[in-house]
């Protein structure tokens, strides 16, 4: 598993670019199981999960169990262990929290790469059995690693303090509507502290004129929700007709609809957008360790 890997010299590459960043390249592999490991890299961590899972392979098929055969497929956005009939989907590693990713030279069979659980943030040593083609199968992972990081720097990693931006000043816009909440539910209750007071300190039996009550600046106040008047202004006319608004659009203390950057593009702005990339940001910064050589390209972006 230690065998020298330069990606200046004798790195080629197994596929296009097209079929991994368009595609997937699938491999059909017998799933000897995942261990939990202490390191998210190194040979002999890797080794001893290896030997742990051959031997607990042993013993299931002397009680006549089979060894699982799995479907891999392999993209930029990740390593997929599916089952092989239903597609159904049993583990999805992403590359970002792949470290480590290794062939047995020993044994041309065994590949195996450690992941970062998305859950637990364990990690886990995934082992499988490749009739063969381990090699290719590891440097699938090492060119899928390599576009995936391009593309992180390409689009979402120059995007990271934008997008802080954002997130700030949508918190901002939630504080300022928060308050002029509350600055309406406190006029309300001054008024109401005003009628009361008008009905306490008016003479008993007396009849008040029906007037349109007023607020605190002796003004009618607006309710959106009662007819408009028909009276006419002072020189005879009719007042223009004031737009209704609909009740399902929200407005902001401005009186425009808020901003929301997720609304328009879902894909781009998820609502946990900044934690996923800063964590992709740390996986990238590790690197993939591809049989003892760390598989990594340009600094991050100044700007990440």
């Amino acid at each position: 598993m230690n065998r020298a890997f330069s990606r200046k010299k004798d790195k080629t590459w197994m596929h296009t670019p097209e079929a991994l960043s368009k595609h997937y390249i699938p491999y059909n592999v017998k799933f000897l199981g995942s261990t939990e490991v202490e390191q998210p890299k190194g040979t002999e961590v890797v080794r001893d999960a290896v030997r742990k899972l051959k031997f607990a392979r042993h013993i299931k098929k002397s009680e006549g169990q089979k060894t699982p055969k799995v479907e891999l497929q392999i993209s930029i956005y990740g390593v997929k262990i599916l089952d092989p009939k239903t597609k159904e989907v049993q583990h999805n590693c992403q590359l970002h929290r792949i470290s480590f990713c290794a062939d047995d030279k020993t044994d041309k069979r065994i590949f195996t790469f450690i992941c970062k659980d998305s859950e637990s943030n364990k990690h886990l040593c995934y082992v499988f059995d490749s009739e063969k083609c381990a090699e290719e199968i590891t440097l699938t992972i090492g060119q899928a690693f390599d576009l995936a990081y391009r593309k992180f720097l390409e689009s979402g990693g120059k995007d990271v303090e934008t997008r802080k931006q954002i997130a700030g000043l949508q918190k901002r816009i939630h504080e300022l509507e928060t308050e002029n909440i509350e600055l309406k539910n406190k006029v309300q209750d001054l008024e109401n502290q005003l009628r009361i007071t008008q009905v306490q300190t008016s003479p008993a039996g007396s009849v008040t004129p029906k007037s349109p009550s007023t607020d605190i600046f002796d003004m009618v106040p607006f309710s959106p929700i009662s007819p408009q008047s028909s009276t006419p202004t002072r020189n005879g006319t009719q007042p223009p007709p004031v737009p209704s608004r609909s009740a399902e659009i929200k407005r902001d203390l401005f009186g425009a609809e808020p901003f929301d950057p997720f609304s328009c593009g879902a894909g781009d702005f998820p609502p946990d957008i900044q934690s996923k990339l800063d964590e992709m940001q740390e996986g990238f910064k590790m690197g993939l360790t591809l049989e003892g050589t760390v598989f990594c390209l340009d600094p991050l972006d100044s700007r990440c």
